[in-house]
C-alpha cells in the first residue's frame, strides 16, 4: 500500500495518467499589503506541482507516476528538489489489469472457412475468438498483427539480411542483397522493464535479429521500436535455424536443423562465404542448440550447447523442472532425445538419452512404450574442444570417430542412409555428442521416426505433444523397432504421458528426473483423400488431405489455461493453403483459426499467456509462394514473409 498526503491525493485526482513531466503553478501568491511608506509589498511565493512518469519496477509492474508538490521559494518557475514538500508514487496498474479474464473463463475459437477463391488464397485469414465463462460468451476483437516483413528496414538494418562473420551484407550473383524470406521462429522475451523478440531465419547462413518492442498497456498491441542484427560469429555462425522455444528462465533456445553430414568433409562448404574461407568449413560447427540471452541494455550472449548433442534439431523444449529437455530430430530415420542437465537453468552440462520404441500397436499410426538409452555425460567445454581442437585437444573429424565397413561393424539406418559402422577406441563421448543419432543407433535406441517436428507440454494433463509431419519410410518399412501397418502422408500429433513413478534407463540406472516420457500414442491424425473425393469438391483437387483435418503438422503449442492445442502446418500438396488449427482437448474438435497465402509455411506458433496483462499467439508466415504455386506470385512484394501474432488476447487471472 502506498500512503499519500492529503495534498498528493488531491493532485492525483486531478492529474493521474498524465504521461509527461510538467510543472504547474497553483497561482501567484496574494499581493503584499502596501507599506506605511506607500511602497507596494512583494508578491508571495508560488505553489508548484510536478508529475513524472516512472518506468516499471517490481512494485509497479506497469509503470508509475511520481507526484511532487512544494513552494517555488526562489521564484525561478521550477520545482527543485530542495523545494519539494510532499511527494507520492502511484502505480499505473489499473489500466493494464482491467481487461484480464477471471480464472473460470477460457478462450474458444470459431473456424474460418478454408480458402476457396483466388482472393482468399492470397490472404492471411483469422477466425473469431470468444471468452466463455459458464453460460456467458463474449466476443474478442483479435486479428493478425504484422511486426515486420522480410526486407523491411529499421534504421540501417534490413529484416532478413544475410551477413558474413564480420557483419557485412551478402549479395547474390545478380548483385542484389541476400534477404531471407524464411523467418522460422520469433520469440517474446520480457526482460526487466523491456520487451524483446529474437527472430531467426531458416537459411544458410542462419541470420538472427533482435527487436525491442513497444507494448500498448491499453490495447496490448505490439510494435517494433528498433531492430539490430545478432552477431553469431562467436559461435561459428548459424545454420538453418528452425523452430525455437523460450526457456523458463526467459532465454531464446534456437535450433540448427539438417546438420551437415560430417562423413562428407565438404558438406558445410556453403558456409565458406560466411566464414571467409577458401577451404571447406568444418561440418561439426553446425547441428547444435544455441541459447541466446538478451540483456536489458539490448546486448546478447550466445552459447552453442555442445553437451546437448548434435542432430537435425527442429525444437528443444525445456520442462518446468528447468533440467529435463526434450529434443526433436527432423528427417528420415531419426530419433527422439532427452537431455538431463546437471543444474536447473544451466544447459552447459548433463546426460543425454535416446528413446527406444517398444511397440504396443501397429494400427492408427502406432503406439509404444518408451524406454531410455543412456548416451553418457558431457560438458559444453569438453565437446567444444573436440570440435575446435582447443586446449591441446586434436580437432576431430568423422574418420577419427568411426570406421566404415570394417570387420565386425554394425549396420545402422540413420538420416535416410544405411551404413556399417565401428566406433573407434576411446571415442564414446565424442560420438555421443558430435554424432548423436549414429551413436544412439549403435547403442540400441530407435532411429526410425520420420519428420519429427514440434514439441509442447500440457501441464494440466502432464503430457507432451509431438508432431510427426509424415508417418512413412522407417516407420512403415517392416524393419526394426517401428513396424506400423500403414503410413499416413498427412501426419499425426502424438500424446506422450509422463511417468508418475521413478524411471530407470535400459541399463537399470535411475534417471534423476520427474518428467520422463513413458509412452506414445496418437492424439489426432490427418485424413488422406483423393482429388476425386466429393468432400474436397470445389477445391480443384489441390488438397491431398481433407480440408477439415490436419496436413503435415509441424510446430505445436499448448494454450495453458484454455485447454487448446495449437497445431501449425508445413505442407505442400496436403493443403494448398497452410493452416493453423486449435484442437480443443476437452471436446476433441479441430477449429481452423488461421490460413496463409499460397506456398507458405506456418511457423512459430507459440503461446505467451501473460505479458503485462495480455496474451499472444505468435505466428510467422514463411516464404509465401515459395513452396508451391510460385506462378501465382505477381512480383509486387507478395512473396515477402510475415512476422507477427494473433491477438492480443486478455491474459487470465491466476
Amino acid at each position: 500500500m502506498i500512503i499519500e498526503s492529503k495534498l498528493a491525493k488531491t493532485i492525483r485526482a486531478l492529474l493521474i495518467g498524465v504521461p509527461v513531466v510538467f510543472l504547474a503553478a497553483c497561482g501567484d501568491g496574494d499581493d503584499g499589503k502596501d507599506g506605511i511608506d506607500g511602497v507596494k509589498g512583494a508578491d508571495g511565493a508560488a505553489a508548484l506541482t510536478k508529475v513524472v512518469t516512472l518506468a516499471a519496477t517490481d512494485e509497479c509492474k506497469f509503470g508509475a507516476t511520481l507526484l511532487q508538490a512544494g513552494v517555488d521559494t526562489n521564484a525561478n518557475g521550477e520545482l527543485e528538489e530542495a523545494e519539494v514538500q510532499s511527494e507520492s508514487t502511484v502505480c499505473s496498474a489499473a489500466s493494464a489489469t482491467a481487461q484480464m479474464l477471471p480464472a473460470t473463463a477460457s478462450i474458444k475459437f470459431a473456424s474460418v472457412a478454408a480458402p476457396a477463391t483466388n482472393y482468399e488464397k492470397r490472404q492471411i485469414q483469422v477466425g473469431q475468438a470468444k471468452v466463455v465463462d459458464g453460460d456467458t460468451e463474449t466476443s474478442l476483437d483479435v486479428g493478425y498483427h504484422i511486426l515486420a516483413r522480410s526486407g523491411d528496414r529499421f534504421g540501417d538494418v534490413a529484416f532478413g539480411q544475410l551477413v558474413d562473420k564480420d557483419g557485412q551484407p551478402l549479395f547474390g550473383e545478380d548483385g542484389a542483397r541476400k534477404i531471407s524470406d524464411a523467418n522460422e521462429h520469433t520469440s517474446l522475451l520480457p526482460i526487466g522493464n523491456k520487451l524483446f523478440s529474437v527472430s531467426q531465419m531458416e537459411s544458410t547462413p542462419g541470420a538472427m535479429f533482435l527487436m525491442e518492442l513497444d507494448q500498448s498497456i491499453e490495447t496490448g498491441e505490439l510494435s517494433v521500436k528498433n531492430m539490430s542484427q545478432i552477431d553469431q560469429s562467436g559461435v561459428d555462425g548459424g545454420w538453418v535455424h528452425c523452430a525455437a522455444s523460450v526457456t523458463p528462465w526467459i532465454t531464446h533456445l534456437a535450433s540448427e536443423e539438417y546438420e551437415p553430414n560430417a562423413a562428407n568433409p565438404a558438406s558445410a562448404s556453403n558456409m565458406n562465404e560466411y566464414m571467409g574461407l577458401d577451404a571447406d568449413t568444418n561440418p561439426y560447427f553446425y547441428g547444435w542448440n544455441i541459447e541466446i540471452k538478451v540483456n536489458e541494455d539490448a546486448t546478447t550472449e550466445l552459447a552453442k550447447h555442445y553437451a546437448m548433442g548434435r542432430m537435425a534439431f527442429e525444437l528443444s523444449y525445456v520442462m518446468p523442472d528447468e533440467k529435463t529437455v526434450y529434443m526433436s530430430d527432423d528427417g528420415t530415420n531419426v530419433g527422439f532425445f532427452m537431455f538431463l542437465a546437471d543444474t536447473a537453468g544451466d544447459l552447459t552440462a548433463g546426460t543425454l538419452y535416446a528413446a527406444k520404441w517398444n511397440q504396443t500397436s501397429a494400427d492408427n499410426s502406432g503406439a509404444a512404450d518408451i524406454t531410455w538409452v543412456n548416451l553418457g555425460h558431457a560438458t559444453d567445454a569438453e565437446i567444444s574442444d573436440y570440435v575446435h581442437g582447443t586446449n591441446d585437444q586434436t580437432q576431430l573429424a568423422f574418420a577419427d570417430i568411426f570406421e566404415v565397413d570394417g570387420t565386425g561393424c554394425t549396420t545402422v539406418s540413420t538420416n535416410g542412409s544405411t551404413e556399417c559402422l565401428s566406433l573407434k577406441t576411446g571415442m564414446e563421448k565424442a560420438a555421443s555428442r558430435m554424432e548423436s543419432r549414429r551413436y544412439a543407433a549403435l547403442q540400441g535406441a530407435s532411429t526410425e521416426l520420420r519428420k519429427e517436428e514440434g514439441i509442447t507440454f500440457d501441464q494440466d494433463r502432464n503430457k507432451l505433444y509431438v508432431a510427426i509431419s509424415e508417418v512413412a519410410k522407417g516407420m512403415t518399412d517392416g524393419e526394426g523397432d517401428i513396424q506400423l501397418a500403414q503410413g499416413n502422408a498427412c501426419g499425426a500429433v502424438y500424446q506422450l504421458n509422463i511417468a508418475t513413478d521413478a524411471v530407470n534407463d535400459t541399463a537399470g540406472a535411475a534417471i534423476a528426473s520427474s518428467s520422463i516420457v513413458k509412452d506414445w500414442s496418437v492424439l489426432v491424425a490427418g485424413r488422406p483423400v483423393s482429388a476425386a473425393d466429393p468432400q474436397v469438391a470445389g477445391f480443384e483437387g489441390n488438397n491431398a488431405c481433407h480440408i477439415d483435418g490436419i496436413a503435415s503438422p509441424d510446430n505445436v503449442t499448448y494454450m495453458s489455461g484454455h485447454d487448446q492445442l495449437i497445431i501449425g502446418e508445413d505442407t505442400g500438396s496436403g493443403h494448398q493453403n497452410d493452416v493453423i488449427w486449435a484442437y480443443d482437448l476437452n471436446e476433441g474438435s479441430l477449429k481452423r483459426i488461421q490460413t496463409t497465402p499460397y506456398g507458405s509455411e506456418t511457423t512459430s506458433p507459440y503461446w505467451y499467456p501473460n505479458i503485462n496483462g495480455w496474451a499472444y499467439l505468435m505466428s510467422v508466415v514463411q516464404h509465401p509462394y515459395g513452396e508451391s504455386d510460385g506462378d501465382k506470385d505477381t512480383g509486387t512484394g507478395e512473396a515477402r514473409a510475415y512476422t507477427g501474432y494473433v491477438g492480443p488476447f486478455p491474459a487470465k487471472s491466476e
